[in-house]
C-alpha cells in the first residue's frame, strides 16, 4: 500500500511545532495563510529548524492573488528557490500559469533547472488552470512530484470526484495530494472514495490577541479581517488526521 503523507500547511514556528508534535509528515511553511499563502522570509524557515527537525516544503509565491507573473515577480521566484535550497528546505511548491490558464512550461522548466535535490510540489495554480488533465501530464513530464488539488472547487469534499480522475489517470505517476477543508472527519471517506494517499491541512484554530487595549476606529487589513485574531495550527487536530491515516495504512 502506498505510505499515507499528512502535510501541514503553516506561518508560524508556534504552528510548526504544533504540527511536528501531532505527527505531520511535513510542512508547507508560507506566510499570510489568511490569503492563500505567499512565500516566507528565510529567518521564519531557519527558527522553524532550530525546534523541529520535521520535513519542509516552502511555498513560493511572490504575492496573493492569481498565478500569471511579471518578470519581475518570476525573478523574485527564482531568487527564492536559490535561497530556500541553500538553507535546506527538502521541497518547494510552485506554479506559474500563462493568460490562457494553460501551466507556463518555459518557466516551470527553469524553476526545475533550479531546484537542485529538492522535491516539487505543484500548488493550486493547478485548481485554477483550463485543463487539468493536461496539466497533470506536463506536471509529470517536468518531473513533479506532487499535485496539491481540490479539484478545482471550493474544497476537496465538493471537488472528490475530479481527484478520483487524477488519482486513477495518474496511475502511480505523481502523487495527486487533496487539500481544502482537509481534516480527521473527511479524510476516511476521501480515501474510500478517491483513493488519494497525501492529503493537506493546516489543522487551524483562531485565538483571540493578549492585546487588551484594542483601537476598534480602523482596520490594517482587507475588510473583514479581525486585527485581534491569530491563526494557529492545533496539535490536537493534526493528531486526530493522523491517528485515522494509520488506521488506514494498517489495513
Amino acid at each position: 500500500m502506498e505510505k499515507f503523507i499528512l502535510e501541514a500547511c503553516v506561518d508560524s514556528v508556534e504552528s510548526a511545532i504544533a504540527a511536528a508534535k501531532g505527527g505531520a509528515d511535513r510542512l508547507e511553511l508560507c506566510q499570510n495563510l489568511l490569503i492563500g499563502g505567499t512565500t516566507p522570509v528565510p529567518w521564519l524557515f531557519q527558527e522553524i529548524r532550530r525546534y523541529t527537525n520535521i520535513r519542509i516544503h516552502v511555498l513560493i509565491r511572490p504575492r496573493f492573488g492569481d498565478f500569471c507573473y511579471t518578470d519581475y515577480e518570476f525573478d523574485l521566484i527564482c531568487d527564492a528557490v536559490q535561497a530556500f535550497h541553500e538553507l535546506g528546505a527538502e521541497g518547494i511548491v510552485i506554479g506559474i500559469l500563462k493568460p490562457d490558464g494553460t501551466l507556463d512550461m518555459e518557466r516551470m522548466k527553469i524553476l526545475m533547472e533550479k531546484k537542485g535535490d529538492m522535491s516539487v510540489t505543484l500548488h493550486r495554480a493547478f485548481d485554477v488552470c483550463a485543463d487539468p488533465f493536461a496539466a497533470m501530464e506536463q506536471a509529470i513530464d517536468l518531473g513533479i512530484d506532487t499535485i496539491l488539488t481540490s479539484g478545482q472547487e471550493d474544497t476537496c469534499i465538493l471537488g472528490k470526484d475530479l481527484i478520483k480522475k487524477l488519482v486513477k489517470k495518474s496511475a502511480g505517476r505523481i502523487s495527486i495530494q487533496a487539500g481544502s477543508s482537509v481534516d480527521a472527519g473527511v479524510i476516511h471517506d476521501m480515501y474510500e472514495y478517491t483513493g488519494a494517499a497525501a492529503y493537506h491541512m493546516s489543522g487551524k484554530i483562531v485565538l483571540n490577541s493578549l492585546m487588551k487595549h484594542r483601537n476598534k476606529n480602523l482596520n490594517m487589513g482587507g475588510p473583514g479581517i479581525d486585527e485581534y485574531e491569530i491563526w494557529r495550527t492545533d496539535e490536537n487536530k493534526i493528531k486526530e488526521a493522523r491517528r485515522v491515516l494509520d488506521k488506514l495504512q494498517q489495513r
